[in-house]
């Protein structure tokens, strides 16, 4: 058994005294033809013990280590460790030839046996060699594969940070949203309490009025008929003396008219009640709204910056996004829904000097298919219209700002309208199958338009 010096003496690859020892830069060492041996067949330069990558192709010699070694061997009585030359099963002789029609190690006396009569030899050196290339190219394939599932390793992680940011973000602006909504109900309580105030203090004041009213007529009927009870405990002469003054006292105190609660007296709890939710909902219309397209910000190109709402997009700063399939790099971005059937339409506020307002989707004309874009351009200084066949339109339209794009599966037109003229701009009729609304600045913003919410009851 080796000793613990020898051990620590020992290569970690081969188990064998160090042989011309390196030093990577994570401190372990290696005999430098097995290192290089250990990194043929690796894509990464690691270590072998701890696998932490190494920062140099050439690692340094390890003399300190290699003078150790060295001082061990001669108080052995050593010289220097050499590889075991393998020996023959057969014959117990050194293995010195390679057969390469059997793939083995033979020794002497196995290449002039029966067994390899008539095979090819190559010394061991050259086979190992030439064997060692072909294992090379033979793993080149997986190397160059697992340098791709590297890569993309990378990406998904890249992917991974980016769904976080994502994330915090759409929080951020879900909660802003909903404050903006909770809000509004506060607001709108605060003002529908504010009115059943202000109705509470009128109507109590009402009653308080008309019962100080009632009080002054009751005052008036009791002072009345003290005064005719009085008269009428006089002495009979007294009576009647009295009488003619009695009666016209009656007369000037006629009975008024018993005083009732009306309905309009009361709370008026329909106003503030019935229909409730419905009146506030109606009310929010004026804070909602709606888009007929919104943009998808997971193809919109690492140039572009889009609104919280995701109805608008201007350029802006290159930013680091993933490299999913459907996103652009030049400045486009598409709408989030694709259509495949009915009508619709959306209006786009343009402005800037290059941008594009469109479609992109497939065609079927007979039992081909094909991609293509149909779409309104602007570009040194000239409108066009462009489609998928690569036909460029000039427009004779000038300082265009709103446009409307209208797509009927029906009909199976698409049609670009300038919507301060009511003009139409370009038609196209065609086959659509699927299309997704794009948009596309090399500028200034472009932005979706809402449009105007109805209730039908």
């Amino acid at each position: 058994m080796a000793s613990r010096l020898e051990q620590e003496l020992s290569c970690p690859i081969c188990c064998e005294l160090f042989r011309d020892p390196v030093v990577l830069t994570c401190s372990h060492s290696f005999c430098k033809v097995c290192l290089e041996n250990w990194w043929e067949v690796k894509p990464l330069k690691t270590c072998p013990v701890c696998k932490r990558r190494s920062s140099r192709d050439n690692p340094p010699k390890n003399l300190a280590l290699k003078n150790l070694v060295e001082m061990f061997t001669e108080e052995k009585g050593q010289t220097a460790p050499s590889p075991q030359q393998p020996e023959c099963s057969l014959h117990s002789e050194k293995l010195r030839l390679f057969c390469l029609d059997h793939q083995e190690l033979i020794c002497l006396v196995c290449r002039d046996s029966r067994t390899h009569k008539d095979h090819r030899f190559s010394p061991i050196e050259e086979a190992a060699s030439d064997l060692r290339e072909q294992l090379r190219r033979n793993i080149k394939p997986l190397q160059d594969k697992l340098k791709v599932l590297d890569e993309s390793r990378a990406q998904f992680d890249e992917a991974a940070a980016h769904i976080s940011l994502q994330t915090k973000q759409t929080q951020t602006q879900i909660r802003a949203e909903f404050e903006k909504l909770h809000q509004f109900l506060r607001d709108e309580e605060e003002s529908r309490m504010k009115a059943l105030r202000e109705e509470e203090e009128q109507k109590i004041q009402n009653m308080k009025d008309k019962m100080a009213a009632m009080s002054r007529d009751m005052e008036a009927l009791s002072k009345t008929i003290s005064e005719t009870e009085e008269q009428l405990r006089a002495a009979d002469a007294s009576f009647l003396l009295q009488y003619k003054t009695a009666e016209e006292r009656l007369q000037r105190c006629p009975l008024v008219e018993e005083p009732q609660i009306k309905r309009s007296d009361l709370i008026d709890q329909v106003k503030h009640l019935g229909n409730l939710g419905f009146n506030i909902w109606m009310n929010m219309k004026k804070l909602v709204q709606f888009f007929p397209v919104v943009l998808d910000p997971n193809t919109a190109g690492p140039d572009l910056i889009l609104s919280e709402d995701l109805t608008s997009v201007r350029k802006g700063e290159w930013q680091k996004v993933p490299e999913n399939p459907g996103r652009r790099s030049d400045g486009f971005v598409c709408g989030s829904e694709m259509f495949v059937t009915g009508t619709h339409s959306w209006e786009v506020e343009v402005g800037g000097k290059v941008w594009s307002v469109g479609v992109f989707g497939e065609v079927q004309r007979g039992a081909d298919t094909k991609v293509g874009v149909w779409s309104i351009c602007f570009t040194d200084g000239k409108y066009s219209a462009f489609s998928t066949t690569g036909t460029v339109k000039s427009l004779s339209v000038k300082n265009l700002q709103r446009v409307r794009v209208k797509l009927d599966f029906g009909t199976k037109t698409l049609t670009f309208t300038d919507l301060d003229t009511n003009t139409v701009l370009h038609t196209v009729t065609d086959s659509f199958t699927w299309l997704f609304p794009y948009l596309c600045t090399c500028d200034a913003p472009l932005k979706i338009s809402p449009k105007s919410i109805t209730v039908t009851e």
